[in-house]
């Protein structure tokens, strides 16, 4: 059941988390509610970087967020990096506290909106971005939003009604959606996040209440992932994408049903993956009334997003490409099958989720010009996977292993590892930053670290920029 801001009105209320996503519910509930009593769960850190003296009616509350501290309020607004599946948050439900998310709240507010909302494990914000591209380009005007950059209660009060919004989703986020999109899309299921969600059958759950129970107007799902399409269940109304029915990918082409539609050397995105983005974005498309062939030459005007198999150049004949967006051991094969011609050293490690390695080493074992340099708190385990079926051997120059044996190295951080793949690498190969795991060992966030590589790398600031289209336009 929903939740708006009539019933903050009622109950006391406090918001848990001050990062921007916190910011923006305090700022959406001052909006309509600028005397309330509200209380802020926050960190000393967080409470000693901000000036509340100009809102009397706020109460900073720094201790551990306990079941006592939470069960005092009537509604909590939860920052979506914090996992609702803890003890303290089980009491407090118990004792009658709702635990909700700010993208709960906006869609209590925007349940007439058309809404056409987007997750999977990768690829999300790709699409999402695309899809915002294709329908801005037949004139739409669209707010792109949610996890590709912009909290929803950022844009709580518009000042121009978007024909639509493309909302991309997190699992974060999903896990208490209450909206009814017009068009629901899941692009794949991989395990992630699995701390949070605390286990990999949750995740999926999760991830899939996007669907609303079968009530979305529109559902489209990846017809390949046998996994999605086994707990989505049959789909009374939406479509597949990547079965021959619809669009696919085949012969280098983007092909509705048998039609060559988008030649892929055309399209600055790189590898299947992303051919995959393109199909996802053109059903998308098509579901919403719109001629998704004509519009298919778009394709060739989009950018690929930062951080994501992002070309930053050319320094002593190597090229560097960041793709720190993936925090997946998957995301990282994708990555390394889109550059299966070129010779790759490829920079891997991160904050330890206790995610297996296999499908990482079946990519190394089929592609020996390889090498492999690990580095940050899940270092031991990818480590581990490659030595129970590989031959390990120290990095070289020009590095060339035989079949059965990898090139690797395991170091202390980010930066000494892009140092040894310049030494490493021939003229003519790749430096990647794939990395497969979250940052959170070491920085910030993906966009962080991937700043930090390229200044590493002497590309200076090459990937600062944000995502292209976001907001409404």
């Amino acid at each position: 059941m929903a939740i708006n801001f009539e019933a903050l009105r009622l109950h006391r209320t406090a918001i848990w988390g001050f990062g921007r996503e916190g910011q923006a519910a305090l700022k959406a509930v001052r909006s309509r509610y600028p005397e309330k009593r509200l209380a802020i769960i926050l960190t000393p850190e967080e409470a000693a970087a901000w000036d509340f003296s100009d809102d009397p009616n706020l109460e900073l509350i720094t201790d551990e967020p306990s079941s006592g501290v939470l069960a005092q309020y009537g509604t909590v607004i939860k920052s979506p990096g914090i996992s609702p599946y803890t003890q303290a948050c089980d009491w407090a439900r118990f004792r009658g506290t709702r635990i909700i998310s700010g993208s709960g709240l906006w869609f209590g507010e925007h349940a007439a909106d058309r809404t056409i909302c987007i997750t999977g494990t990768k690829g999300k914000s790709t699409v999402s971005a695309l899809t915002a591209h294709l329908l801005r380009a037949a004139g739409q005007v669209i707010g792109l939003v949610g996890n590709v950059g912009v909290p929803l209660l950022e844009v709580l009060d518009p000042e121009v009604n978007p024909d639509a919004w493309v909302i991309e989703l997190s699992s974060y986020q999903t896990h208490d959606f209450f909206g009814t999109p017009a068009i629901a899309c899941v692009l794949n299921l991989f395990p992630e996040h699995l701390p949070w969600h605390g286990s990999e059958a949750r995740y999926y759950a999760d991830k899939l209440r996007i669907l609303a129970g079968g009530k979305a107007e529109v559902t489209i799902l990846n017809g390949a992932d046998k996994t999605l399409v086994k707990l989505a269940g049959e789909i009374e109304r939406g479509f597949y994408y990547n079965v021959p029915e619809g669009w696919h990918v085949q012969d280098g082409f983007v092909r509705y049903q048998q039609q060559n539609v988008l030649d892929l050397k055309d399209v600055r995105l790189p590898g299947r993956h992303n051919a995959e983005n393109i199909c996802a974005a053109l059903t998308i498309v098509q579901a919403y009334g719109l001629d998704a062939i004509a519009l298919a030459k778009e394709v060739t005007q989009f950018h690929p997003l930062p951080h994501r198999l992002q070309q930053l150049g050319v320094r002593g004949g190597m090229e560097f490409i960041d793709d720190s967006i993936a925090t997946t051991p998957h995301a990282t094969v994708a990555a390394l099958e889109a550059l299966s011609e070129r010779t790759v050293s490829v920079l891997v490690g991160g904050f330890d989720r206790g995610l297996e390695w296999d499908c990482f080493v079946d990519r190394i074992q089929e592609r020996p010009n390889t090498a492999v340099i690990a580095s940050g708190a899940n270092a031991d385990r990818i480590e581990a996977a490659l030595r129970q079926r590989l031959r390990l051997l120290p990095v070289q120059t020009d590095a060339k292993a035989v079949p059965g044996s990898v090139y690797f190295s395991r170091v202390d951080s980010l930066e000494i590892a892009t140092e040894l793949a310049m030494k490493i690498t021939p003229r003519n190969g790749v430096v990647l930053l794939s990395p497969g795991a979250p940052s959170f060992d070491s920085f910030a966030n993906y966009a962080e670290r991937g700043r930090a590589f390229a200044r590493y790398a002497g590309m200076g600031e090459l990937s600062t920029h944000e995502i292209e289209g976001l907001g409404i336009r």
